[in-house]
């Protein structure tokens, strides 16, 4: 199988996300080809051809131009598999290139399982295989469900492309979104919450943990979606990406779309009842204990300090 993996550039600057992609192709095990709107100087590390347009011409995002250039370098490639990032680029870019290609699409694949893509379904409760009937497939990869053991490395072979139609569409700029309630990307510490928890009474419990460690509690999506907490403060991949130097898990499984969220966390603490939870894969430290009994100790010893 042949891949084209569509890296993103975003403000002058090739995007981390080309890593997620090269991750996949890795395991899917298949020749992959690579595309980017970028410059020259600005490419990335990868072993492959790498068709080129030039960002100046073309512009960091116009969505009829853009598919033209992908089609091109699918025709050019042979690609069987088109693969985007499950980002506002790829979400807008995906399905016009898949519509072009009467190809299928499936959306935030987190995994792969005997070369066949898995994506969540029911609010992401449940996963299921997609074993698509079409002759090419587009795919959308949800951030850090895929990652590389070691740093990418190679010199592409640049093959550069261009368009010759035009849009009537033109690309206005960023606009940052507005913040609403408390900012965790700022946050030194943060203690979470999950569905763990049990009821929204206990939302208590890990706000009094947050207070007690000078930082703002947080809430995995299941929490957000109940309304047991309010949704800026929700960690994950539709909500907030977070930094802090201290991340303590309460009742979290560990859901990919979470662990996309916090990973880069300096160190985190996982409480949870199950001693297999994949959070325990990311926690420095994983205390197995029923946390509606735990916490409030380990809070009045913090206090008493």
């Amino acid at each position: 199988m042949k891949l084209l993996l569509v890296a993103e550039y975003r403000e002058g600057k090739l995007q981390g996300s080309a890593n997620d992609l090269m991750a996949f192709a890795g395991k899917m095990g298949a020749e992959s080809a690579m595309f980017l709107v970028g410059t020259e100087a600005d490419v990335p590390k990868f072993e492959g051809t790498l068709y080129l347009a030039d960002v100046q011409s073309c512009g960091e995002y116009n969505p009829a131009v853009h598919k033209q250039l992908v089609l091109e370098a699918v025709s050019r490639s042979k690609a069987e598999m088109v693969v985007f990032s499950h980002s506002s680029y790829g979400w807008d870019l995906a399905p016009r290139v898949a519509f072009a290609l009467k190809a299928a699409q499936v959306s935030e694949v987190v995994e792969v399982v005997e070369g066949v893509p898995v994506a969540p379904v029911c609010n992401s409760k449940l996963r299921r295989k997609v074993a698509v009937k079409t002759g090419q497939t587009v795919l959308t990869l949800q951030s850090g469900a895929f990652s590389l053991a070691d740093e990418p490395s190679g010199t592409p072979v640049i093959e550069k492309i261009s368009s010759t139609g035009g849009s009537v569409m033109s690309f206005g700029g960023y606009e940052q979104a507005v913040q609403g309630g408390v900012d965790l990307t700022k946050a030194q510490v943060i203690v979470s919450a999950g569905r763990g928890i049990g009821k929204p009474e206990n939302i208590a419990i890990i706000a009094g943990l947050a207070k007690a460690l000078k930082g703002e509690y947080g809430a995995s999506r299941p929490v957000v979606d109940a309304e047991w907490a309010e949704h800026n403060r929700q960690v994950g991949t539709t909500g907030q990406t977070v930094s802090p130097k201290l991340y303590v898990a309460c009742g979290i499984s560990g859901a990919i779309q979470h662990l996309a969220g916090m990973k880069k966390s300096e160190f985190v603490v996982a409480i949870n009842t199950d001693k297999d939870a994949p959070i325990g894969e990311v926690a420095d430290v994983l205390v197995v204990a029923d946390l509606k009994t735990f916490i409030p100790v380990l809070t009045e010893k913090i206090n008493a300090l």
